[in-house]
């Protein structure tokens, strides 16, 4: 009998990385979606491809242009990405790296996908405690797509039930590098910087860097980031 399949959302980031190695280690195919949203961020497009090769995953990338909203500073150059502190907030308390419902756009398209595969899990690796000011990386959130998922497909109707799985929800950054170092991943293919150099190298400063940063400091593990000269 062959291995159930997952469609895990694979952003290029050490939290999407590890959330496909616990995918694999639970023992599903995993079918990696990485979105092309024109991301200021880019380079992290050319993580998730390393990724995806090096845990030899079936990969998509699916070209999506959410810089035509804007609304974000990973969207929209005319807003700068914040470089003041882990916890830089915009209007409302939500940071200005929020991008517009972009963990429901991306969800969905997962769902699509693992529907017409077949498959009857979804891997997310929004994380409650570190990113906290988003308002969809909380567990209501989840909790609440699980029921979406199920109410607007055929394979829901039907009976055949959708799992949203976030195995990272309450994790510190900290338990994400021991987990990823328990996985045997290599965290360097990963890339979490907001703002990342011309050459591809961290920034070392915006609110992604400084957490990324943090959990390896207090997991007690080598930091393998590129940081961009100087930093």
């Amino acid at each position: 009998m062959s291995a159930r399949q997952a469609v895990v959302l694979l952003s290029g980031g050490l939290d999407s990385m590890v959330c496909a190695g616990l995918a694999r280690e639970a023992g599903y195919d995993v079918l990696a979606l990485t979105v092309d949203y024109r991301q200021r961020h880019r380079v992290e497009l050319d993580a998730a491809r390393r990724i995806a090769a090096d845990l030899a995953l079936r990969h998509i990338v699916l070209p999506l242009d959410l810089s035509a909203f804007g609304g974000s500073a990973l969207t929209d150059d005319s807003i700068a990405v914040p470089k003041d502190g882990v916890g830089a907030e915009g209007d409302g308390g939500i940071p200005v790296t929020y991008v517009p419902a972009r963990n429901t756009v991306f969800l969905s398209l997962a769902l699509a996908w693992a529907e017409a595969a077949g498959a009857r899990d979804l891997f997310v690796g929004v994380n409650a405690l570190d990113y906290s000011g988003y308002p969809d990386c909380r567990p209501a959130f989840v909790e609440a797509f699980e029921e979406l998922a199920n109410r607007a497909t055929k394979a829901g109707v039907e009976g055949d039930r959708f799992t949203v799985h976030a195995p990272l929800l309450h994790l510190t950054k900290a338990d994400i590098a021991h987990e990823a170092a328990r996985l045997g991943l290599d965290a360097g293919l990963s890339h979490s910087c907001y703002d990342p150099a011309a050459d591809g190298g961290a920034c070392g400063e915006c609110d992604a860097c400084r957490l990324r940063a943090k959990g390896f400091t207090d997991a007690g593990l080598p930091d393998p980031t590129r940081y961009a000269p100087g930093k």
